[in-house]
């Protein structure tokens, strides 16, 4: 039993060891790198998207970054912060965006200010728009026999209940939250793609359009896959053949699980009460 243990303990340095020298090894600049952040799933926090974008920026041996976005959209305020922190990266480095099967509302707005967007010819992109759902179970509580009773400060503060119907004068004053949110995105793409206010504005009313649909229109500027925005991003700094990519690994693991911890990613989009988001449905 005791060499048994001995045995284990071993294993287990050895594992130890060659982890940290992985880890120190992957810190020390070697050549001109691209690096590749991922941006999966509906946008529910930023953090991590920032953290990576962070990274990058001060990193000396990363010439370029290229952010594959595969995403409908999410939360409005993390897909802002994500578009900030990416016009920041663009200052110091060339900033290039692969788009997967869908990169669209909220997906779009963190590419916009991309220097070069690449989508593939059937990719799923557009959808510049504005979406607030609010469900009305005021007929399913009256045919049960439920009452809500409401105790608040302010005649507007439950305007978002789901057990009442809206009065006109509440869907006005929602209605002018979503407008002002969508202006916001509006200027969003105006800026990062250098087109005017009124045609993104021709363009803004929700729809979709294809990867070849979205390049006709100025919304992005080339087709093609992944490894063509890698070749571009080294091509764009300078990086002769094809560059060394780095990027982030898979820190998540079923310790993690045992823990307690679980991603948001899997956790989804659990959020109660009103949200407000540039998202896709279909």
């Amino acid at each position: 039993m005791k060499k048994v243990l001995i045995f284990f303990a071993v294993i287990f340095g050895i594992i130890v060891l060659l982890s940290i020298l992985m880890t120190f090894a992957k810190k020390v600049p070697l050549g001109e790198k691209v690096a590749l952040i991922d941006v999966t799933g509906v946008i529910i926090d930023s953090a991590d998207i920032i953290d990576e974008i962070k990274k990058y920026a001060k990193d000396s041996s990363v010439k370029a970054v290229v952010i594959r976005v595969n995403s409908p959209g999410g939360a409005v305020a993390p897909s802002q912060e994500i578009y900030g922190e990416v016009l920041k990266l663009k200052e110091k480095k060339k900033v290039v965006v692969s788009m997967g099967a869908v990169a669209a509302s909220g997906g779009y707005y963190i590419a916009a200010p991309a220097d070069r967007i690449v989508a593939n010819a059937g990719t799923l992109t557009g959808s510049i728009g504005v979406i607030m759902e609010i469900p009305n179970m005021s007929g399913l509580m009256e045919k049960i026999g439920v009452e809500t009773q409401v105790v608040k400060s302010g005649r507007h503060k439950d305007i978002a209940s789901a057990f009442r119907t809206m009065s006109p004068e509440e869907k006005e004053i929602l209605q002018n939250v979503l407008d002002d949110v969508h202006d916001q995105f509006i200027r969003a793409v105006s800026e990062g793609r250098g087109i005017s206010l009124n045609e993104v504005k021709q363009l803004a009313d929700g729809r979709i359009f294809t990867g070849k649909m979205a390049r006709d229109l100025g919304l992005v500027d080339e087709l093609g896959s992944l490894q063509d925005a890698i070749m571009l991003a080294g091509s764009l700094t300078g990086i002769k053949g094809e560059p060394e990519v780095v990027t982030k690994e898979k820190e998540f693991s079923i310790f993690d699980l045992l823990k307690g911890k679980i991603p948001e990613r899997l956790i989804g989009n659990a959020l109660s009460g009103i949200q407000v988001k540039y998202l896709l449905t279909l």
